[in-house]
């Protein structure tokens, strides 16, 4: 009997597909999870399979809270938090909380793609802020605002991935930082920071978040477990300031659903008890570390005269964009044929118009040798 596929997407075990952004599930912690979800059981009884606390269980906040005063510039008080289902869901709750029929998003240029889709499902207009090298342009920010101020309408949000971006691995820099958040706080524009790569820095150093650089009430933040544990817990977090947490948790969603994914989270806070979080992610540091070292070290051997990139210094994914002009399509297409695949820039556009030269490739499913070879058939198909 053929076994029913329950996975996203569909990888072919003769294409090594470089544009699929996901974790190898090799690096999934099985046993640790398997554990910590017996302990859960031991530990709560019946309650792992209740309806939960709007918020989230409090251990679950306790250990967010935790681990933030590591990772980030300031941890949030217990009230600041909220558990989501991972990012897609927080985003999707923070749009319906938050923006209402007309309003206008303003969203980096290249972002997270399936952001876009999310986005799309709203009744919203999305105007896209161009980045460069740096990361989002705040001076670009500040046209749109000023743009729109003359057109008599206001951008209410501002969706962003800014510590090591999806899909070029940027980070925004210090500077630019503290003047975008200084620039959403004098405006009224709230952010949506979505920081779900946080706990994957291959240099030690992860930039402080928004949220813990701006005054109360500016920057949303979006956290997950996907890719520091696995994504198909759907176990994420927001911390906001206290009106628009209580928002979220006196929200229809949560207060019939007794919380989202209660469950999991009871399983994230216990495999959080035992240190085999910490553990977990200073191996997924150092093997992502490598992977994305052979993937660079393939670019520069294989197509080093063709495309530039630059190596990131956390996340999943390197931007390459190709010295002459492409089809895209036709490329992808092609590589296709010689085994290997990528994500073609242009979805990453809000506008479509950008992107039209650059691949996004993935590091975090394969080992060096297959990375390697995958640039190889990728460099064949470019050539």
């Amino acid at each position: 009997m053929e076994t029913e596929r329950i996975v996203q997407g569909e990888v072919r075990d003769d294409v090594i597909d470089l544009g699929l952004g996901h974790p190898d599930p090799d690096l999934l912690p099985v046993a640790g999870l398997e554990r910590a979800a017996t302990a859960a059981f031991e530990r709560y009884g019946t309650d792992v399979l209740s309806y939960g606390a709007a918020a989230g269980p409090p251990p679950t906040i306790a250990f967010i809270c935790a681990r933030l005063a590591l990772v980030d510039a300031r941890a949030p008080t217990p009230s600041e938090v909220v558990v989501t289902a991972g990012n897609s869901h927080g985003l999707e709750q923070v749009l319906t909380m938050t923006a209402k029929p007309g309003d206008v998003v303003l969203v980096e240029s290249p972002t997270y793609h399936l952001a876009l889709r999310i986005l799309a499902d709203h009744p919203i207009t999305v105007v896209p802020v161009p980045s460069d090298e740096g990361g989002m342009a705040v001076t670009a920010v500040e046209d749109a605002i000023v743009r729109l101020r003359r057109q008599g309408t206001r951008a209410r949000l501002l969706y962003t991935v800014p510590t090591f971006n999806n899909p070029t691995g940027v980070s925004l820099g210090a500077d630019r930082r503290r003047a975008l958040v200084d620039l959403a706080a004098e405006e009224g524009l709230t952010i949506v920071e979505d920081d779900v790569y946080r706990e994957l820095t291959y240099t030690g150093v992860t930039p402080p978040s928004l949220w813990s650089m701006a005054p109360p009430g500016t920057v949303i933040r979006l956290g997950s477990f996907s890719k520091s544990l696995s994504p198909g817990l759907r176990a994420g977090y927001m911390t906001a300031d206290e009106t628009l947490a209580n928002a979220a948790i006196e929200g229809g969603v949560l207060d019939s659903g007794g919380g989202i994914s209660h469950f999991a989270s009871l399983v994230v806070a216990e495999y959080a008890r035992t240190g085999e979080f910490d553990a977990n992610v200073t191996s997924l540091r150092e093997t992502y570390a490598a992977r994305r070292d052979a993937l660079t070290r393939a670019l520069g051997a294989e197509l080093g005269d063709l495309a530039d990139w630059v190596s990131p210094d956390g996340g999943y994914f390197v931007w390459v964009t190709l010295r002459r002009p492409t089809d895209l399509a036709a490329l992808r297409a092609r590589a296709e044929r010689h085994g290997t695949s990528f994500m073609p820039g242009t979805v990453f556009f809000a506008d479509g118009a950008g992107g039209r030269t650059s691949l996004r490739l993935a590091f975090s499913r394969y080992p060096p040798e297959m990375l390697a070879e995958g640039v190889r058939r990728l460099a064949a198909a470019v050539k």
